[in-house]
């Protein structure tokens, strides 16, 4: 960004500005376009005969054509690993038809039985729990430290899961759990890599992670991994996009628990919301309140942990604010930052920047403010590309003498 900016001229000097058509998926200006072009050393007559951002070097692509069995899962796995890491693309590269395409064969095609693998060292039960077990703290590292800071410590958690079981003798049960690892590592690896900014990236780890639930025969965990490449589609203005795989994940979860269906019944509303079906919207925000209101049971997945009380209020008040019923948005938020966020700046973050959004909405500017102050402490202790380029929009709707130069200031720190 800061090559462009000195190639373009004051126009891009601060990089929160470069980052809305990096992340948000504004089309920059002819003139950012021919910078950037200069720097890779694309000709300028490209910019005009390819629409953004298809002139673009792809690098390699990303697949998505994988064997629903077992090899197919351990490809996408390999295919994640050798890319994903070195993936610094801010753009989605799986999109439209081929993003559709995955997800309604994830739905259509059964699992396929599992076999016993005979080579290398026996894996036992009690190995398979013992990773397992440390699965609560990979969780904990993104969303206390930010994506940036542990996705390499996942990514490897991953690379050796994906050792054992090409490497390792086990049977059906044991294949199952670790395909389930290898599926909720991949998950986490692009749900953090996502939030970095790093999408392609994200993209390569949820399309592995979704062949590994299916391997494990895994529905709910497959319409989890669904649900966050769902809200990536929403991130990029893809709203048609968002609402087809949010229902995929929706309809294709299988026998789940009631807090998972009320999860992805939340997230459908809200892809709902997003292209204007309101009547929708609000009839599966009662469907998600009935389930989640049926509350935590012993056979709810250990991923479905971090929905909780806190957490269902919040995506209802993103709803809301879909809607446009900025009463009830911030109701809901209010009620999800009251206690429920203590242990998660990541997600604190989030919820805070929106309701500052809100109040603004509600012309309380000063409120909005104080709120985004919040946030930006929260921000410096997990760092969140999504959360400060949501923080940016905001800011960029204050009034000036709310902004102020001390929240510029304690921005620029996070941007710079």
């Amino acid at each position: 960004m800061d090559v462009i900016a000195r190639r373009a001229g004051n126009m891009a000097r601060r990089r929160e500005k470069a980052w809305r058509w990096e992340h948000w998926g504004v089309v920059p200006d002819r003139e950012t376009q021919i910078a950037l072009a200069a720097e890779l050393g694309i000709r300028q007559e490209l910019i005009d005969t390819q629409p953004w951002p298809e002139w673009l070097p792809a690098g390699d692509p990303i697949r998505a054509e994988f064997s629903w069995d077992q090899p197919g899962s351990m490809l996408a796995i390999d295919q994640a690993l050798g890319n994903a890491m070195m993936d610094r693309r801010g753009f989605m590269r799986l999109t439209g038809a081929g993003l559709a395409g995955f997800a309604t064969e994830w739905l259509n095609v059964d699992p396929v039985e599992l076999t016993s693998v005979l080579r290398g060292g026996r894996i036992t039960e009690d190995f398979v729990s013992q990773i397992e077990a440390g699965m609560p703290r990979l969780r904990m590292l993104g969303e206390a430290y930010g994506g940036q800071r542990s996705r390499r410590l996942i990514d490897a958690e991953l690379g050796m899961v994906a050792e054992v079981l090409e490497k390792s003798s086990y049977s059906v049960a044991v294949a199952q759990r670790l395909h389930g690892l290898a599926a909720e590592l991949g998950r986490l690896a692009g749900y953090i890599s996502f939030d970095a900014g790093l999408h392609s990236a994200a993209q390569r780890y949820w399309v592995a992670a979704v062949h590994s639930a299916h391997a494990a025969g895994d529905r709910a965990l497959g319409a989890n991994i669904l649900k966050s490449m769902a809200l990536q589609c929403y991130d990029f203005g893809d709203f048609s996009g968002f609402l087809a795989i949010a229902r995929t994940a929706y309809e294709g979860a299988g026998n789940a628990t009631p807090r998972t269906v009320g999860m992805l019944a939340v997230r459908l509303a809200r892809a709902h919301a997003s292209v204007h079906d309101d009547a929708e919207a609000h009839r599966l925000l009662g469907v998600a309140d009935t389930y989640f209101g049926q509350g935590p049971r012993d056979d709810d997945p250990a991923w479905i942990g971090y929905f909780d009380e806190g957490e269902f209020h919040a995506q209802v008040g993103m709803c809301y604010l879909e809607l446009g019923n900025m009463r009830q948005a911030d109701s809901r938020l209010d009620k999800a930052l009251k206690g429920f966020f203590t242990a998660k700046p990541l997600d604190h973050a989030t919820y805070l920047v929106m309701r500052a959004r809100v109040q603004n909405e509600l012309g309380n500017a000063d409120q909005a403010g104080d709120l985004l102050h919040q946030a930006v402490s929260l921000i410096e202790q997990a760092p969140s590309r999504r959360n400060v380029d949501r923080l940016v929009a905001v800011r960029d709707r204050l009034p000036d003498g709310i902004r102020g130069n001390d929240l510029d200031q304690r921005l620029s720190t996070l941007t710079g």
